[in-house]
């Protein structure tokens, strides 16, 4: 059960709890009359809808990313309009069910009584809605370090393989009586990206400029490689750098694309990186690189790599949950494009 599904569930089964309750110790006085069922369901089913109003107030403001002090008086002043809310409800629900009694109810220590109640209900609500998802969120974080560790065990293995490292190391060596100057900038190049490769596992996202960068310097040594047979092409908004990412992410998409479709072409090809921002706040990442995705070929290749792609989506779902989404694809023109969308939101809630 997802937590969507989870969530209704708790909240369509307590709220008719709560009825049920107190129908029973009604029951044990003077019986149960349809009206007073119909009253009960109506009063829980505004406790389901208010409270998921404030969930969607939660969730839309990012309440769990404020800090106590802000966070406190936030609750506090929503309980209390809820609670205010709940009052006049139940005197609008005794209306309808022809059960008010305007000289009992509208007496100020019912009122204040009733506030309190309600009051009270809504707090214990938001105490349980609270605490699942510091639960939930404690869960991924423990799920996302044990999955971080066997990312960087098998990045140190893939992502920056040998293969890699020779072939920038030759590169280098070839430009070193040709351009000692290029072959200086090469070397710091290399050693940006394996620097940044060591402490990838340090955080858990980064700025898109830091993440950006390293790709950069990787496409400028595999440049030094190729040379004619590989073209570099960036189209980026300045929105994109006011994201973050999972490190090294969009550089495992890129050497996907380098290792599995340029080196494969005889006349090499083209890599084009593209970054907006779209139209639901979201960063929208597009990979474009020459060659044809073929499923089978694709398949087997997953299968044996095991952590390339498919450790890309899987921390897309640890950090971001169904907020984020990965596709990849043949498009026209001998293109296979490699998209990803992030929500600039990092967290995820429940």
């Amino acid at each position: 059960m997802n937590k969507t599904r989870l969530y209704w569930f708790l909240q369509i089964f307590g709220w008719l709890g709560f009825a049920l309750i107190n129908l029973f110790f009604v029951s044990l006085e003077r019986g149960v009359s349809p009206i007073q069922i119909g009253a009960y369901c109506s009063l829980a089913s505004f406790y389901l809808l208010s409270t998921h109003a404030l969930r969607l107030v939660i969730k839309k403001y990012g309440w769990f990313n404020l800090g106590f002090i802000q966070l406190l008086p936030n609750t506090l002043l929503a309980l209390a309009a809820l609670s205010v809310l709940n009052t006049i409800a139940q005197i609008l629900i005794n209306l309808a069910f022809d059960t008010l009694d305007t000289e009992q109810d509208f007496r100020l220590v019912v009122i204040s009584v009733n506030i309190f109640l309600s009051f009270l209900f809504y707090s214990l609500w938001v105490m349980l809605y609270f605490l699942f998802h510091f639960l939930d969120n404690y869960n991924q974080s423990l799920k996302y370090q044990a999955k971080i560790n066997e990312i960087q065990l098998n990045h140190l293995k893939s992502q920056l393989n040998p293969h890699f490292i020779f072939n920038a190391l030759n590169s280098v060596r070839a430009l070193v009586d040709e351009d000692p100057s290029k072959a200086k900038l090469a070397i710091t190049q290399l050693s940006n990206i394996l620097r940044f490769s060591l402490m990838m596992d340090k955080k858990r996202t980064i700025d898109f400029e830091n993440e950006i960068n390293t790709v950069k310097d990787y496409l400028n040594l595999e440049t030094i490689r190729f040379e004619e047979r590989l073209h570099v092409k960036y189209d980026i908004e300045p929105s994109a750098y006011d994201y973050k990412i999972p490190p090294m992410m969009l550089q495992t998409i890129v050497e996907n694309g380098i290792k599995h479709g340029i080196s494969n072409r005889v006349k090499g090809g083209v890599i084009e990186i593209k970054c907006r921002e779209g139209v639901t706040d979201d960063l929208i990442i597009q990979v474009k690189n020459s060659g044809q995705l073929k499923s089978q070929a694709f398949s087997k290749k997953k299968e044996r790599e095991g952590h390339g792609i498919n450790n890309t989506v899987q921390r897309l779902k640890l950090i971001y949950g169904d907020r984020a989404s990965f596709k990849i694809y043949n498009s026209d023109n001998e293109f296979v494009v490699t998209e990803i969308k992030i929500p600039k939101q990092n967290l995820t809630l429940g």
